[in-house]
């Protein structure tokens, strides 16, 4: 039942995310109707899921999206998967991934677009071709810290782990990673001791910070473990995931994509290695009572949890299956505290640790 609940909530966030989507899903059946027919010009991505570049591209084009969606009865923003759809990418000379390609919307020859990849010469380019211009929202406070040269020195080194990408106002790739930036430094807004950050290097306030870490190139993304002034330099892929797999190994925390908490969060390994002697048909008394001077010694919330569930275990068999159906339940309800969720996320995670060894008890 576990299992199938988890498919459930899995399988909504999927179909959540791409029903949120201002880029249109471009297919064999309907690519001529909407884009060659339609009277319509049209700006395509032709991606593939697996490219990093086009990962890193895909929150600039969502936004790129949204700020001309008031236009979408004159103007179409579309996306072909290339990998799945061969024959598109075939059809239109495609050899890499991403090709973006601009259509009038009367003819089946597109021109190739060749400019840069961030929003504004993306928006520049759609306006320069329909004279449209794009209407963005209002934008929310941002949840990247900007250090100059006295705030980077007053934060490095100390109680928090610090990812850093030192940028300059005219590189593109810089430009490229903003909106990704932002994205990432949101799904860590509730962790207290991560903080997500940026240094103009060319900014008169900042530059000597800049010089002093020894960045010659844009943008260079360094990160300072918590109690250190000494970087490591990051040097991974520069999508959404990439950056928070990243973070989440060196900082300890368990962040997905959009700030929720992962099936990691809550479990602690010495006390799961506890819960599985379940399978093995031990005592649960004996159990019991060694997940509770294990816990003990441990600073940890979520430890004191393992015991709960034990001791509930005790009086009533069914109580990690009932209590998940009911936590379950309560995420799935809007409107939740980050805190809240957070805790029923790790609460949830632990019990189906107790769930999964009890079936496991049940097929020996």
């Amino acid at each position: 039942m576990a299992r199938l609940s988890n498919l459930l909530l899995s399988t909504l966030a999927i179909l959540g995310a791409h029903a949120s989507s201002s880029v249109l899903d471009l297919v064999p059946d309907n690519f001529d109707t909407v884009i060659i027919k339609s009277g319509k010009p049209a700006l395509v991505e032709f991606f593939a899921p697996w490219c990093g570049h086009c990962k890193s591209l895909a929150p600039v084009y969502e936004e790129l999206a949204q700020n001309f969606g008031f236009a979408s009865d004159r103007l179409v923003i579309g996306k072909v998967d290339a990998d799945e759809h061969k024959e598109l990418g075939r059809k239109f000379g495609v050899q890499g991934f991403p090709t973006l390609k601009w259509f009038d919307g009367k003819s089946e020859t597109p021109e190739a677009y060749d400019r840069g990849r961030d929003l504004e010469s993306l928006s520049g380019f759609i306006t320069e071709k329909t004279g449209i211009k794009p209407k963005a929202k209002k934008a929310a406070p941002s949840a990247v810290e900007i250090f100059n040269d006295q705030t980077f020195k007053e934060h490095i080194g100390g109680d928090k782990d610090i990812l850093v990408a030192f940028t300059a106002p005219w590189c593109g790739h810089c430009k490229s990673l903003a909106p990704i930036w932002e994205t990432v430094a949101e799904d860590f807004a509730a962790e207290a001791h991560v903080v997500i950050a940026k240094v103009d290097a060319e900014a008169e306030n900042s530059k000597s910070t800049a010089q002093d870490q020894g960045v010659k190139s844009y943008p260079t993304i360094k990160y300072f473990p918590r109690g250190s002034t000494t970087p490591e330099p990051y040097e991974g892929g520069r999508s959404e995931r990439d950056i928070l797999e990243f973070m989440n190994e060196k900082a300890g925390t368990y962040r997905m994509a959009g700030g929720g908490l992962n099936a990691k969060a809550g479990i602690i390994p010495s006390l799961d290695a506890i819960v599985g002697k379940m399978s093995a048909g031990g005592s649960l008394a004996l159990i019991s009572e060694e997940a509770t001077k294990t816990a003990g010694a441990l600073k940890d919330k979520y430890a004191e949890y393992y015991v709960k569930v034990f001791e509930k275990l005790g009086k009533s068999q069914g109580y990690a299956q009932k209590e998940l159906a009911r936590l379950e339940g309560l995420i799935r309800k809007k409107g939740l505290a980050p805190e809240k969720l957070d805790d029923l996320v790790s609460r949830s995670n632990i019990l189906r640790t107790f769930t999964s060894k009890a079936e496991g008890k049940e097929e020996l």
